[in-house]
């Protein structure tokens, strides 16, 4: 945890609470003490330092003093097929700790029924998901997930407007088209699930404007794959 983050309205009279994992991470890992100061957020706000004025095994109690603004975002819109639901958790912190800030998870034909049962779709867990990927980065604003079940309806109708104005690229192994490094212009990447978009699917992305790419031959996880292709989309 590299900023703590807090809800605004956790911060009254720039006094905050803190409670539950927060405070396991206080206590046991970064090993506080009354008086010290740590880095903290408002989530979706200013960063800045919270002095601990009480510490006990029930809550600490931080003076708040917000002062810098988060890291930009990285121009990136991101098109997700579902993955598995476990690893959809790690996907969504890592999407959230490199500075993507608009997400949508689609639906595919290789995506089983059964992942859009899981509770971390719940709001609640893609947040706390989501706040994982920011404190490990040190940045406050929240992306925004857009859950998308039916595959053609999003593509015909809602894509177009979507993808406007930006380059859009589709990660996909069966190409000679190396993936670009290093975009100068707000970008639209599709990533498919465990054994990629089906060809009928490719070839509805193709025609509404995606170029197909790939990053060498080997087929990766979903989980690898898109830290891999953000960071050689956009590095540090």
């Amino acid at each position: 945890m590299n900023v703590l983050l807090i809800n605004a309205k956790k911060i009254p009279n720039r006094l905050a609470e803190i409670t539950g994992r927060q405070l396991k991470q206080l206590i046991e890992v970064q090993r506080c003490a009354i008086g010290d100061t740590v880095r903290v957020g408002e989530i979706n706000g200013l960063m800045g330092t919270g002095t601990i004025l009480e510490l006990n095994t029930s809550q600490a109690v931080l003076e708040i003093n917000l002062n810098s603004p988060a890291p930009p975002p990285i121009p990136l819109t991101l098109i997700l097929a579902m993955p598995r639901p476990k690893m959809l958790r790690r996907s969504l912190q890592t999407i959230a700790a490199m500075g993507v800030k608009e997400i949508y998870l689609i639906n595919s034909f290789r995506v089983e029924k059964s992942f859009w049962q899981t509770p971390f779709l719940k709001p609640e867990a893609i947040e706390e998901d989501f706040i994982l990927g920011l404190e490990q980065a040190r940045d406050t604003r929240l992306p925004e997930i857009h859950i998308r079940k039916r595959f053609k309806p999003f593509v015909e109708d809602e894509l177009t407007d979507i993808i406007k104005g930006k380059k859009n690229l589709l990660a996909h192994p069966v190409t000679e088209t190396r993936c670009p490094i290093d975009l100068q212009q707000p970008a639209t990447l599709a990533i498919g699930p465990e054994g990629g978009f089906i060809p009928y699917e490719v070839d509805m992305l193709s025609a509404a404007g995606f170029e197909t790419v790939h990053i060498g031959p080997r087929i990766l996880r979903v989980e690898t794959a898109v830290p891999a292709l953000i960071s050689r989309l956009f590095p540090a």
